[in-house]
């Protein structure tokens, strides 16, 4: 029906949907420091047109020249842009789907260790993302008072409230 740079919206009878174009994958990190904090990010989203509470993510390959990139590739360079921490280890959690009644798009979720903070983070220019450590056994408090400020809250941050899923 309609394709652009990142997006393409098709029909399968009388169902719509969209996938990512050219077959770009997203990279969600959970990142826990030694001291057991959580790297979390806030950033404007343009689609609900607020803020966002988020687990740092990125695209994969999503850059001219980026065939090559990894899952793995991807999570540390996207973790150091977004949060300014390098991670030593990034282990696979699995793949996850967030809106499969609308969007094809999966993502792989990763848990990054051994973080040693190298910058400021931030994102590239126009991003202003924020980011936030929260203790581990603080998240349920902290994302209830970031709803009250008038905060979306992304859905994967409940891999955090389900520690079943991540171990």
């Amino acid at each position: 029906m309609w394709e652009g740079r990142f997006i393409t919206a098709l029909r399968d009878g009388q169902w719509e949907y969209v996938r990512r174009s050219r077959g770009i994958r997203a990279a969600v990190i959970l990142a826990e420091t030694d001291e057991g904090e959580v790297l979390l990010v806030e950033q404007y989203r343009v689609p609900i047109g607020q803020r966002c509470i988020e687990l740092p993510a990125g695209l994969i390959g999503d850059d001219d020249g980026g065939e090559d990139d990894t899952v793995g590739s991807a999570a540390v360079r996207e973790l150091e842009e977004e949060t300014g921490y390098r991670a030593t280890e990034i282990d696979v959690v699995g793949d996850f789907h967030s809106s499969p009644g609308m969007v094809s798009e999966s993502f792989t979720l990763v848990r990054a260790r051994g973080l040693a903070r190298v910058g400021d983070g931030g994102g590239v220019a126009g991003e202003e993302i924020v980011v936030h450590r929260v203790p581990r056994a603080d998240i349920a408090e902290f994302i209830a008072t970031q709803r009250k400020r008038g905060l979306a809250i992304d859905v994967r941050i409940l891999v955090l409230l389900s520690p079943s899923i991540i171990g």
